[in-house]
């Protein structure tokens, strides 16, 4: 029969055993010990009930059948088999204490500010949260901030401060409270049984309370040719891909009338010789500061009521333009440009809980008193259920919000387990890491794994019998910067068998044309002068893990 082993509290499944077909006699007698050694703890506190009920649940389990798994050409088949000795003890035990052992307090999907705000706040109430920063899906490890230029109006910095840099500070921040951070992308929730499950490539989590905070993905036009130009042409990130040597003195445009769109505008002026924002209403909706800034700049052309149709290009397949239509008038024209760059909002990450949590028609969840979903226990923070406000301060206030009612939940269903921690003093700001210095003749060193700079690439890549790794960034990239720290330590593993070099695209735009960067990061692989790998985007460690052992071992 299937059974399903649960402690006293019903609230509080001990584990599950559904899958398992075992004889009858013996599946009662583990359900009533189960049961009998919670119950004797349910009053007592917590260090003397977990001493305590050791000791009974040990005493009662030395008198248990074994249940021990025999495989058959016809199948799995449990059958119960009587010992007697304490050793054959321990596979029941497990059975009753390995979901209860493993289950988290409370499990943070995704990142940016609604997620680290949601771990800090967690963490400061000993939750020891996990937290699943993502890699791939939607969207970059860190959130749209990730992607962002100047914030100006995040209070507390004065003179401003870089999307990546608070993004960086706040991650910190969630580490020195106690939060323990992975860098993996969660592929399967399950919210209908509980503990709840999280699954990401690398672990399956059990969790008494999880808070989704995965944010928003920025949506894409849907041109006809948008496919055959994606990262050849076409980006949803302009200061990812901008500072590409295809762009650089060339026309380019935004689509998009809000503040991403007049930023990302803005911010290509440095790169293009000039910039047109396509916004397809009759007005602009961003910020009233940021309007101005576009119309006071000379390069920088705005274009009202102005549907793109599609782009086209030049005899050598290169972007040459976009055809665009006046929605007003119905005429048609065309825009030479040679980028095209979309600021026109985003789709919330919701797709890990459709027909779980109750979603609007957008696929936004739907939240009530502030934080809670359609289940209990699950908690939202952040853009993906956020419809009108969508700011940095907002989603930071969400997480709080989530946190808080995640803490009051635990301690309501008596699931709060308090991790009490030391927290270190924190350290005095250590000084700017100065940039890696250009490799010449005189100091290059065939020895070294690590390098930096077109010469140390030319040099490499004719005389090194190892695999060489070329990781080609730009300053202001987001995702360049959650990527470095990631694969050097990929690196670390192999330091005696391989090169690593990194290239910035705007000091040395020559290599990055010649290697077709069309965005950052990106990772080439070369083995023998030939380029055997490229990897676009922010990947897992596995991923660069993978390529790199099939070479220096299969080729050692």
């Amino acid at each position: 029969q299937s059974l399903h082993l649960v402690s006293g509290d019903s609230k509080r499944p001990l584990c599950d055993t559904s899958r398992l077909i075992m004889a009858a006699p013996a599946a009662t007698v583990l359900l009533r010990t189960i049961t009998a050694t919670r119950s004797v703890s349910a009053s007592r506190p917590q260090a003397s009930r977990q001493a305590h009920g050791a000791h009974k649940k040990a005493k009662a389990l030395r008198q248990l059948p074994v249940l021990r798994q025999t495989s058959k050409s016809n199948g799995i088949q449990l059958r119960a088999q009587h010992e007697s000795t304490r050793k054959h003890v321990v596979l029941c035990k497990a059975v009753a204490t390995e979901a209860e052992a493993k289950v988290e307090n409370v499990v943070v999907i995704g990142s940016g500010p609604a997620g680290y705000t949601a771990a800090i706040y967690a963490a400061r109430a000993n939750l020891k949260p996990l937290v699943f920063e993502g890699v791939q899906r939607g969207g970059v490890p860190g959130g749209q901030l990730m992607t962002t230029t100047e914030v100006e109006n995040f209070p507390g910095f004065p003179e401003g401060i870089t999307g990546p840099d608070l993004m960086d500070r706040m991650r910190k921040q969630a580490e020195r409270w106690g939060s323990d951070l992975v860098a993996e992308d969660v592929d399967f929730v399950d919210v209908s049984v509980r503990p709840f499950i999280v699954r990401s490539s690398d672990r399956e989590i059990r969790a008494n309370s999880v808070i989704v905070a995965t944010g928003a993905t920025a949506r894409r036009l849907g041109l006809p040719s948008e496919h055959d130009f994606w990262s050849r042409g076409i980006s949803a990130c302009a200061i990812c891909d901008g500072a590409s040597p295809i762009f650089k003195g060339k026309d380019l445009a935004v689509v998009g009338g809000g503040d991403s769109a007049t930023e990302e505008a803005i911010y290509l002026t440095k790169y293009g010789s000039h910039v047109h924002l396509i916004v397809r209403g009759e007005k602009m909706r961003a910020s009233k500061a940021m309007q101005d800034r576009v119309l006071d700049n000379p390069k920088v052309t705005v274009h009202l009521n102005t549907t793109p149709i599609d782009v086209f290009a030049d005899h050598k397949g290169r972007m040459a333009g976009m055809k665009v239509k006046d929605s007003v008038t119905g005429e048609e024209r065309t825009i030479d440009l040679r980028g095209l760059f979309y600021g026109i909002g985003h789709n919330p990450n919701s797709d890990l809980f459709q027909g779980q949590l109750e979603l609007d028609e957008a696929g936004y969840l739907v939240v009530k008193e502030g934080a809670k979903t359609s289940v209990e226990g699950v908690f939202s923070a952040g853009d993906v259920h956020d419809t009108e406000w969508r700011q940095a301060i907002t989603a930071a206030a969400s997480g709080c919000m989530a946190a808080i009612s995640v803490e009051r939940y635990l301690t309501l269903n008596d699931l709060l387990q308090e991790f009490h921690q030391v927290i270190k003093p924190q350290e005095e700001a250590k000084p700017v890491a100065e940039k890696p210095k250009k490799e010449t003749n005189d100091d290059f060193d065939v020895n070294a794994t690590y390098h930096y700079g077109q010469f140390a690439l030319r040099k490499l890549y004719h005389e090194s019998d190892r695999l060489v790794t070329v990781l080609y960034s730009s300053p202001t990239c987001g995702p360049c910067r959650r990527l470095k720290p990631m694969i050097t330590k990929v690196i670390d593993e192999y330091s005696d068998r391989m090169h690593y070099i990194e290239i910035d695209i705007e000091e040395d735009p020559e290599i990055a044309e010649a290697a077709g960067i069309m965005g950052t990061p990106r990772v080439d692989f070369f083995y023998k002068k030939e380029r055997v790998q490229v990897m676009n985007g922010v990947k897992m460690k596995s991923d660069y893990r993978n390529v790199i052992e099939e070479y220096v071992n299969s080729h050692a």
